[in-house]
């Protein structure tokens, strides 16, 4: 009981710390219990943190913030409507082709592992291959009732993305235009000694700020050297292909890992086992190199760093409490605890009997 009580006198004697304390636990509880339904207001904030990092320039060269807001949401809306109008078409149609040739590819791959042995048979032996062939129909059987339980919910999934693409907007604008307001209504319902509360938020919210700011010209700038690559190499489905090995940079190591296989897969059914296979594999590879070391160091110098092992927990662990979404949260709550940790006070240790 001793170790307890030191350890509860180190790090909750301070009664500010109590109060954050708090407030992270009331935080918490509401993102467990209502995450799910806070998803546009969430997803709304993250990208009004993008926008205010465009609106603080104009305002220091003399723009009044409501001209500066108008500037930027309108500049925000049109991309908008470029993305909904121009690029999602173009990637439903490419992910629709990619679908239809599925079962030309899983004939392909048949008949590939049908002939592996006869070229290797010390390796493999014709009972393991049907072994490998009946797992590849039962994974296909799946594949196909999943992607048509997913055709019959798609009215539902279409009605709630009409929702969010009407009610994110507003709610970017409104958090833009009424920042001051919704900051001092915030403040005038927490308590009055927040001094320690308000000191660590202000050193998380760089944080999240540059990083969110960071994440985003990373994603267009390996989307974009992505989709250059394969165009020039002459790959399918280019544009689908480089705009989901954009998107995952959103979970470092991971997503790099997770996209080698679709890139793969489709460069080897379109040309092969020839040199044009493993070109774009190399270009790729390349990419994700000079992702890593050049872009991210860039980027993210004044981010705080997370060990990979810490992203992965992360990810596992927020991806499992909410699928995907808490997949591309993972490391914005990450960097939150870690800021959380790292400016929260302690007493001194006390000496040691005999010291």
């Amino acid at each position: 009981m001793g170790v307890i009580k030191d350890w509860i006198r180190r790090y909750f004697s301070d009664p500010q710390v109590v109060i954050l304390a708090v407030f992270l636990v009331v935080g918490l509880a509401t993102v467990l219990l209502a995450g799910r339904h806070l998803v546009p207001v969430i997803a709304s904030l993250i990208i009004a943190y993008l926008l205010e990092g465009l609106i603080q320039p104009l305002q220091r060269v003399g723009t009044p913030r409501m001209l500066a807001v108008g500037i930027v949401f309108l500049v925000f809306f049109l991309v908008l409507l470029a993305l909904l109008f121009w690029l999602l078409p173009v990637l439903t149609r490419q992910a629709t082709q990619l679908l239809q040739e599925v079962p030309a590819m899983l004939s392909a791959s048949q008949t590939l592992i049908l002939s592996l042995p006869e070229k290797y048979p010390t390796i493999f032996s014709e009972v393991e291959i049907e072994k490998i062939l009946d797992q590849i129909r039962r994974e296909a059987g799946l594949f196909t009732d999943k992607m048509l339980r997913q055709t019959l919910s798609s009215v539902v999934g279409v009605i709630t993305l009409v929702v969010y693409i009407v009610l994110m907007p507003l709610l970017v604008f409104f958090f833009l235009k009424d920042k001051e307001k919704l900051m001092g209504w915030i403040r005038k319902h927490l308590p009055r000694e927040r001094g320690l509360a308000s000191r660590v938020w202000q050193g998380v919210d760089v944080q999240l700020g540059n990083f969110i700011r960071g994440k985003f010209w990373e994603i267009l700038i390996v989307w974009g050297a992505s989709y250059l690559t394969f165009i020039f190499m002459g790959l399918s489905f280019s544009l689908l292909l480089a705009f989901l090995v954009g998107i995952s940079v959103l979970v470092p190591y991971i997503g790099a890992a997770v996209m080698t296989f679709p890139v793969a897969l489709v460069a080897y059914f379109q040309f092969g086992w020839t040199g044009d296979l493993a070109w774009i594999i190399l270009a790729y590879l390349i990419i994700q190199m000079l992702d890593g070391n050049v872009l991210v160091p860039l980027l993210f110098s004044e981010v705080v760093n997370l060990h990979p092992i810490a992203i992965i927990v992360a990810v596992l662990f927020f991806g499992g409490i909410w699928g995907v979404w808490g997949v591309f949260f993972a490391i914005p709550l990450a960097i939150l605890l870690q800021g959380v940790l790292s400016a929260w006070p302690r007493q001194p240790e006390e000496d040691a009997p005999g010291q």
